[in-house]
C-alpha cells in the first residue's frame, strides 16, 4: 500500500511538472528554444555542426531550465508564488524556482543580426541570417534560417618593411604570427595576434607601446574568395612608443604606507644594483637581492618586472607591492623604477581545533596552536612553532581502553634564498627557500606503549616554472624511542607471533637525502583535462652502511651506538582530472609505491613503511586495517589480542576513480570506486600470504561508495560512505563479496558500511 501511494504522488508530480504551460497569461506562448538551421550545401557536416552549436550558444535569451525533459524550476516559481519577502515559499521561489521564459521576450532581429556578425568575423563575409518563430498549442521556437556563403582564407601576411627600430621588431615576431596562410580569416585570432606582438615587445623595450598602435588591414578582392593581411604600425603612434627604454635607478621601499608623500631619496642606501629607503631599518637591504630582476642599464623586460613583483609578494613579510615608472630622461629613453612594499603584521599567533576519525574506529580532536614571526632576522626569514596535543578514543567492537594521546612541538625557519656555499641564481617569478625542520611528537597509547619520535631535516625548495616544484632534502633524521612497553603488549606479541606488533616498538633510526619532483596544471580552471604528478626517493644509510659493511644478521653497523636502517624507497603518484561539464568532473588517481631494505634492514622501519585504508585512500575499510597481501588478520585477533594493529608494508599499489557532480548550492556529490593494496618485500612464515608475488592481482582489496561535499570556499567538509565489494583476506573463491550487499540489513550495514569524515578532496 505504501508503495502505490509511493507511486501515485510520483505521478501526480510528473504530470503537473509537464504542464507548466497552464500558468501562463492569457494570449502567451512559452519559450522552448532556438534552432539554427545552416542551408548550405558547400557547407560540411563537421563545419555545419561546429557552427551550428556556436551560433545556438550566442543566442538570448535562454529557455527555462529542464530536468529529463520536465521544467522543475518553472513549476517550483509557480507553485510557490507569494506576496512575502520572507520565508520558504520566498526562499524556494527566489532560489529553487525560474520564471518563464515567453516567446514574447525573443528579439528576433537582434539575434539574427548578433549570428551574422559572428558569421562575418569568422570568414563567412556573405553570410546572411532570417528569423522566424514556429508555435505549437501554447508553445513556440525559434529557427535561424543560415546562408554562410563561402568562406574566405588567407592568401598571403605581409608585415611592415624595416623602416625603424618598431617597424623592425614588428616584423621580427613574424615567425610566430598566429594568421597563418590557408587559415579561414578570423577576426578573434587577428585580436589575439595584436596582443601578442605587443606582449614580445615588451620584452624588448618597448615600454609605452600598445596593441592599439597597430592595425590590421585586409584586402578581400583576391580571387578564389581570398584575403591578403596587412600587419602595419599606425602613422600617429606617438615617438614614445616608438623607443626602446632600459632602466637607470631603482628604489625599494620596503616600509611603505599611504601616509608617504615624500619620496626621501637623500635617506637611500644603495645596495649593489639598487637602493633601499628604510629610515627604521625594518628589513635589510639585501633581501631584495633575488627579487630585484632588473639592473641600470638593462633594456626593459616586463617578465622580469612582473617576475620581481611576484617574488616580493613571495617574500613572505609584504602583503602589497605596487610598483610606478618614471621617464626621467625622455630624449635618451630611461625609466626610475619605484617599488612601494606594504609589511603586514610581523607577529601572528593562530589557534586550531580539528575533528577527526582515524583508523579502527578511532575519533578524536586535535589542538594546534602555531605562532608565526615572519621578518625573524629582518630577511624575511619565517619562523614558525607549532605546538600541538590530540586525544583519540576507540569506539566500536575493539574497544578496550587502548586509546592514543599525542603531543609535539614542531619549530620551523624558512629562508627566502639558497644557503649554501655555491650561488644559485634564478630568474622566475618563484623565490627559492631553504628550509631547516625539526619536531618531536610524545605517541602515548594507553595500557600498551610510549613511543618518543624526533626528526629533523635541512634542506631546499625551488620553482622553474608555474608547473614544476622540486624539493631537495640534504639531510633527513628520525629517531623513535620506545619507552613504557607493557606486558600487555609484549604477550600479544608472542601469542599471536604477529611481526606488525613487534616492529612498531623497535627502536627506528634513519638518516639520509631525499628529492622529490611535483608536475602540475590543475591550477588552470579553463582547461578540460588536467594533470598532478609527484615522484619521490628517500635514501637512508647508504653511503655509510657500505662503508661499514652492513649486513643483516652477521654484521649490524650502528652510528652513535644506535642500529640504522638502510633502503630505497620510491614513490609515484599520478592524478588526472576530465571535465564532464560545467558542473561536473571525473578525478582519478594512481599510485606505486616501492621500498628495497638492505643491509642493516630486512624490511623498512615503521615510520618509513606504507599504509593503506581510510578517509584518503579506500573508503570501504578502516584506516590501516588492510593487507599485507592476503594476510588474514582476524584470524590472529582471535589468538588473544584485544586490539587492532596497523598493518604496513614495503610496497603499495593503489587506484581511484571518483565521479564529482555539482548538486546545488555549495554542496557536491561523489560516486567512488577504489583499489589498491599493501604487501611485504620479503617472505614471513608469521604472515602466510603477505609478500608480494606474481599473484598480486588476485590480493588486490575494492571498495565502492559514495558522498556529499560542503564547498565553503575556505575549506571543503567531505563526509563519505563506503564499503567492501573485493576482500582479499577471505578464503580463496570467496574474495568477491559485491554479490552479498544487502542495504536493507542492519547486520550487513553494521559490518560493512565505513564513514569518513574528512576535510578537503581524498586526491
Amino acid at each position: 500500500m505504501a508503495i502505490r501511494r509511493y507511486l501515485h504522488l510520483l505521478i501526480v508530480l510528473f504530470l503537473s511538472a509537464c504542464s507548466t504551460t497552464k500558468f501562463l497569461p492569457p494570449g502567451q506562448k512559452l519559450y522552448t528554444g532556438a534552432q539554427v538551421k545552416i542551408t548550405d550545401k558547400n557547407t560540411t557536416k563537421s563545419e555545419a555542426k561546429a557552427l551550428t552549436s556556436e551560433l545556438e550558444g550566442l543566442l538570448r535569451p535562454k529557455p527555462n531550465s529542464t530536468i529529463l525533459g520536465l521544467r522543475f524550476k518553472l513549476y517550483i516559481y509557480e507553485k510557490t508564488k507569494t506576496n512575502k519577502r520572507k520565508g520558504l515559499r520566498h526562499y524556494l521561489n527566489t532560489h529553487l524556482g525560474e520564471p518563464p521564459v515567453l516567446i514574447s521576450a525573443v528579439d528576433l532581429d537582434k539575434n539574427s543580426s548578433i549570428l551574422q556578425n559572428r558569421l562575418q568575423n569568422e570568414s563567412y563575409f556573405l553570410a546572411q541570417v532570417v528569423g522566424d518563430t514556429i508555435s505549437k498549442n501554447r508553445t513556440a521556437k525559434a529557427v535561424y534560417t543560415v546562408q554562410t556563403g563561402p568562406a574566405y582564407h588567407y592568401h598571403k601576411i605581409v608585415f611592415p618593411p624595416e623602416k625603424d627600430d618598431l617597424d623592425t621588431a614588428v616584423t621580427g615576431t613574424a615567425n610566430q604570427t598566429l594568421l597563418k596562410v590557408g587559415d579561414k580569416y578570423n577576426l578573434d585570432i587577428i585580436k589575439a595576434e595584436r596582443i601578442r606582438i605587443d606582449a614580445r615587445l615588451k620584452e624588448e623595450g618597448f615600454y609605452y607601446f600598445a596593441p592599439e598602435d597597430l592595425i590590421m588591414k585586409y584586402d578581400s578582392t583576391v580571387a578564389g574568395h581570398q584575403v591578403d593581411m596587412f600587419v602595419k604600425v599606425k602613422d600617429a603612434t606617438p615617438d614614445q612608443a616608438r623607443w626602446i627604454y632600459s632602466i637607470r635607478n631603482i628604489y625599494v621601499y620596503p616600509n611603505y604606507t599611504l601616509k608617504d608623500t615624500s619620496l626621501k631619496l637623500d635617506s637611500a642606501l644603495k645596495y649593489r644594483w639598487y637602493n633601499v629607503i628604510d629610515p627604521k631599518n625594518t628589513v635589510r637591504p639585501f633581501t631584495f637581492k633575488n627579487s630585484v630582476l632588473l639592473q641600470p642599464g638593462d633594456i626593459y623586460n616586463r617578465t622580469e618586472h612582473n617576475n620581481s613583483l611576484h617574488r616580493m609578494i613571495e617574500l613572505g613579510p609584504f602583503s602589497y607591492v605596487k610598483n610606478r615608472f618614471e621617464d626621467v630622461t625622455p630624449d635618451s629613453a630611461k625609466l626610475d623604477i619605484y617599488y612601494f612594499l606594504t609589511q603586514q603584521k610581523k607577529k601572528s599567533l593562530q589557534a586550531e581545533i580539528l575533528a577527526r576519525q582515524t583508523s579502527a574506529n578511532f575519533s578524536g580532536t586535535q589542538v594546534d596552536l602555531t605562532f608565526r614571526n615572519r621578518n625573524t632576522f629582518k630577511g624575511a626569514e619565517l619562523f614558525t612553532l607549532t605546538f600541538f596535543a590530540s586525544s583519540d578514543i576507540q569506539f566500536g567492537p575493539y574497544n578496550h581502553g587502548y586509546n592514543v594521546h599525542q603531543f609535539g612541538v614542531q619549530p620551523s625557519l624558512s629562508w627566502p634564498r639558497f644557503i649554501s656555499p655555491f650561488n644559485f641564481k634564478t630568474d622566475n617569478a618563484f623565490i627559492p627557500r631553504t628550509i631547516l625542520t625539526t619536531g618531536y611528537t610524545l605517541i602515548n597509547r594507553t595500557k600498551l606503549y610510549t613511543l618518543n619520535s624526533f626528526n629533523a631535516s635541512f634542506g631546499y625548495q625551488w620553482k622553474p616554472n608555474l608547473h614544476k616544484q622540486n624539493n631537495l632534502n640534504l639531510l633527513e633524521l628520525t629517531f623513535v624511542n620506545p619507552q613504557n612497553v607493557t606486558q600487555v603488549y609484549k604477550d600479544s606479541i608472542q601469542k599471536t607471533r604477529n611481526p606488525a606488533l613487534a616492529h612498531v616498538i623497535n627502536k627506528q633510526f634513519t638518516f639520509g637525502p631525499s628529492y622529490s619532483y611535483t608536475w602540475t596544471n590543475t591550477t588552470e580552471d579553463y582547461r578540460i583535462n588536467t594533470f598532478y604528478y609527484n615522484g619521490k626517493i628517500s635514501l637512508s644509510g647508504n653511503l655509510y652502511g657500505i662503508l661499514t659493511g652492513a649486513d643483516t644478521p652477521r654484521r649490524v653497523s650502528k652510528l652513535f651506538g644506535i642500529p640504522f636502517n638502510q633502503y630505497v624507497k620510491l614513490e609515484n603518484e599520478i592524478r588526472y582530472f576530465h571535465k564532464l561539464g560545467p558542473n561536473s568532473k571525473l578525478a582519478t588517481r594512481f599510485m606505486v609505491d616501492v621500498g628495497l631494505p638492505y643491509g642493516n634492514s630486512t624490511v623498512l622501519p615503521y615510520s618509513q613503511q606504507f599504509f593503506i585504508g581510510g578517509s584518503n585512500s579506500l573508503r570501504g575499510f578502516q584506516a590501516h586495517s588492510i593487507g599485507p597481501g592476503a594476510y588474514n588478520l582476524p584470524q590472529k585477533l582471535a589468538q588473544g589480542t584485544n586490539f587492532l594493529p596497523d598493518e604496513s608494508g614495503d610496497i603499495k599499489i593503489e587506484g581511484n576513480i571518483e565521479y564529482r557532480p555539482k548538486l546545488f548550492s555549495i554542496v557536491e556529490g561523489a560516486l567512488f570506486v577504489d583499489a589498491g593494496n599493501i604487501w611485504l618485500l620479503n617472505s614471513n612464515p608469521d604472515l602466510p600470504g603477505a609478500a608480494f608475488g606474481k599473484n598480486f592481482i588476485n590480493q588486490i582489496a575494492a571498495d565502492a561508495g559514495f558522498g556529499l561535499r560542503f564547498n565553503l570556499s575556505v575549506l571543503v567538509l567531505r563526509t563519505d560512505i563506503g564499503f567492501p565489494i573485493i576482500e582479499p583476506n577471505l578464503p580463496a573463491g570467496q574474495h568477491i563479496v559485491i554479490n552479498k550487499i544487502d542495504f536493507g540489513s542492519s547486520k550487513w550495514r553494521g559490518q560493512n558500511l565505513v564513514f569518513n569524515l574528512a576535510i578537503g578532496y581524498p586526491f
